[in-house]
């Protein structure tokens, strides 16, 4: 039963609701006014009822008008003039209902106040009632209005910031591509095994791409999953020359990340570190509270060690991860790049990334 009254009550606009509810507590206070007033609780009940079918027909009638006249959020002077003429009138029918049951049932009032208080102190009651119930409704109309204008902008911005993300995104496939495809094309004339377990290991990493091209945000455990398709393709390329080493806490596998946020990072890593005497890869991913720590530490420098001409392109890794950490996590992030070292061989650089609470896109 109370289920069913619930889903009544639901299905009401949200006007009626808010009039029954509203006049419902006045009937409440109403009734223990009168029953102060005149000490009996059959009076109360009746004058309670009388006054407030007269309120709730007028007060309806108000809000057609209120409806028709199209008010802004503001109410102008005219629109506070026009709240006053109809809470005038509207308490002066009020009044007049009231003698006019007085006249009929004497008993609903007591000889001692009868007279002209029994019309002019219902009706500066009923005035105020009626203006109050009038700024009232303004003011919910204007707050219902701002939120649904907020939900509104929400919408707009979080396709917004789909529509970015999802072409930030799509940078990050090309480029990655492109290079693996380079890396295979290098490998060939010499080293055709190794073409050839990239370019399986390279499917693998596609198929995994593809299969949360849909998702801007999956678990750790399904990032890492990617990392370790992408380093596969690198060990193909790179053999016995990449030593890669990935740590992940067992709480942090299941926490929620932005999809592919770190594969640049170690992308970056693998394509800039020093290789000279084998490139040093770490990888560490921890989570304390709700604070995700990442770490991506590569041995090499900065800046200062003279490249090969093909691996002096300008990347987008980097800049792209920079953006998508605005959007992802906006003001809940930190991101820096730093050199760790004194001499030359010794030297590493660490990507570090810390990631407050969810990410936005959802």
């Amino acid at each position: 039963m109370s289920a069913f009254l619930l889903t009544r009550w639901n299905g009401l606009p949200l006007f009626w609701r808010a009039q029954l509810a509203g006049w419902g507590l006045f009937a409440i206070v109403n009734v223990m006014a009168q029953r102060v007033a005149f000490h009996s609780y059959g009076v109360a009940f009746a004058r309670t009822g009388l006054i407030l079918l007269c309120l709730v027909m007028i007060s309806t009638a108000m809000h057609a008008v209120y409806v028709s006249r199209r008010f802004e959020a503001r109410v102008s002077l005219g629109g506070m003039a026009l709240i006053g003429l109809l809470s005038l009138l509207g308490a002066l029918a009020t009044a007049t209902a009231i003698v006019a049951a007085h006249e009929a049932l004497p008993w609903l009032v007591t000889p001692d106040r009868r007279g002209t208080e029994e019309f002019l102190i219902p009706l500066v009651h009923y005035f105020f009632v009626l203006a109050g119930w009038s700024l009232a409704y303004f003011w919910l109309r204007a707050e219902l209005a701002e939120q649904a204008e907020h939900r509104k902008a929400m919408r707009a911005q979080a396709e917004t910031l789909r529509a970015e993300l999802e072409q930030l995104r799509l940078q990050l496939d090309p480029h990655f591509l492109f290079n693996a495809l380079n890396g295979v094309a290098e490998e060939i004339p010499e080293h055709p095994a190794a073409a050839l377990e990239m370019l399986r290991n390279l499917s693998a990493y596609l198929r995994h791409s593809l299969d949360g091209i849909d998702h801007t945000v999956v678990t750790v455990s399904k990032e890492v999953a990617g990392l370790m398709a992408y380093l596969g393709v690198q060990r193909a390329r790179f053999g016995n020359r990449l030593h890669a080493r990935l740590d992940v806490m067992p709480e942090a596998a299941q926490w929620r990340i932005a999809s592919f946020l770190l594969q640049p990072l170690v992308e970056n890593a693998v394509k800039h570190g020093r290789r000279d005497d084998g490139l040093d890869l770490r990888i560490d991913i921890r989570l304390s509270g709700d604070t995700l720590h990442v770490e991506v530490e590569n041995s090499g420098a900065l800046d200062g060690t003279p490249r090969p001409a093909h691996r002096r392109r300008p990347g987008i890794g980097v800049e792209n991860v920079r953006r998508r950490l605005a959007l992802h996590y906006p003001d809940r992030h930190a991101f820096s790049l730093t050199e760790i070292g004194e001499h030359a061989g010794d030297k590493k650089v660490i990507a570090t990334l810390e990631l407050k609470g969810e990410p936005c896109g959802s």
